[in-house]
């Protein structure tokens, strides 16, 4: 059972990385065809609340906690996370790339041990190694960061030569740097979504639930911001071309299924766990992105996408030798006890 129970919640978060780096790459796709960024993330969120609706009102309807306001407003609170991070996401991609939005994603894991350590979810024992490993490598994560953002460099591969689809009129590197810090951002809301996402789980273990009123209220929420902001009504009009594919796409894959397995995952395994999985967005992301939009990949994602999962994985082993050496204490040794009584 140790085996399966760390195996299904491994394959999970494969699921979603993917799931997310696929989301990436077609949300600029349908902002390069024109589609308003805020009127992609209301329409995404309205047809996954429609699909999620059944599955959250009868499966497993008896064996669930009742709905308390308390629980509503943890639900509310955790879609506003959601909802701020969708905005960052979105603004970011477009004035940037897929490749270096996925490369934020690797700070997941520095800012999720930062507030693990602020929530006392985490301790630091400043002589041991393991400790020092955890600290510098969430040092390092962030200084990769930097680097992706403010050091764009030359292209290292083209598939062909790929115009620029901003559409805010800024210099090209003030876009790039204004596209790092936005998803630097919703990296660092989805830190605190995973956090708070624990006590959500554990006051309410119903993960079903918990994914439809999230979607539920962040298309609430984001319909509200999307109306102030986009006023133009033909921004609204559906239309048969990529976009409504699109819209598909994130309301299944990118949305429910993606949402569904994270919190699922974050129930079974922790936050820390989770974050884990986010270096390996970035694999996903270059291969689409060169595929389909042939993206340029520059020499700055590299280095800095090289130094965040270098410092990513030096706190992974502090964290593991942690609970290797918990483990180690917590198992009672039966020999010399034994021998003693005899003796």
């Amino acid at each position: 059972m140790n085996g399966r129970n760390k195996l299904l919640p491994f394959v999970g978060m494969i699921i979603a990385v993917l799931a997310q780096s696929g989301s990436m790459v077609v949300i600029k796709v349908a902002m390069k065809d024109g589609m308003n960024k805020y009127v992609l993330v209301v329409y995404s969120m309205a047809l996954s609340t429609i699909l999620l609706l059944p599955f959250a009102f009868f499966i497993n309807r008896s064996e669930r906690p009742p709905l308390t306001f308390s629980a509503l407003c943890s639900f509310f609170l955790i879609a506003l996370i959601g909802t701020l991070g969708q905005i960052m996401t979105y603004g970011g991609i477009e004035l940037s790339s897929p490749t270096l939005a996925s490369a934020m994603l690797n700070l997941i894991p520095a800012f999720t041990f930062v507030l693990a350590l602020l929530f006392r979810m985490e301790k630091i024992y400043w002589r041991h190694s393991r400790s020092q490993a955890k600290v510098v490598g969430t040092i390092a994560s962030m200084a990769g960061a930097f680097v992706v953002i403010f050091y764009k460099g030359p292209p290292i591969f083209k598939i062909h030569s790929s115009s620029s689809y901003n559409t805010l009129q800024f210099s090209p590197n003030l876009n790039w740097i204004l596209g790092g810090l936005l998803c630097a951002g919703d990296s660092l809301l989805s830190s605190i979504w995973y956090i708070y996402q624990v006590s959500v789980t554990r006051k309410y273990p119903a993960v079903i639930v918990i994914v439809f009123f999230q979607v539920f209220f962040i298309t609430i929420q984001s319909g509200l911001f999307a109306l102030i902001v986009v006023r133009d009504p033909s921004e609204w009009e559906l239309k048969l071309d990529m976009g409504l594919i699109v819209i598909f796409y994130q309301a299944i894959g990118a949305i429910g299924i993606r949402y569904l397995l994270q919190t699922w995952c974050v129930q079974r395994a922790g936050p820390l766990f989770c974050a884990m999985f986010k270096p390996v967005g970035i694999v996903f992301t270059v291969l689409l992105g060169s595929i389909f939009l042939g993206d340029d990949f520059y020499l700055g994602s590299l280095i800095g996408a090289v130094i965040i999962v270098v410092g990513f994985y030096a706190v992974q082993w502090g964290k593991a030798s942690e609970e290797k050496g918990i483990q180690n204490l917590e198992t009672p040794c039966n020999v010399a006890p034994l021998l003693q009584n005899k003796a």
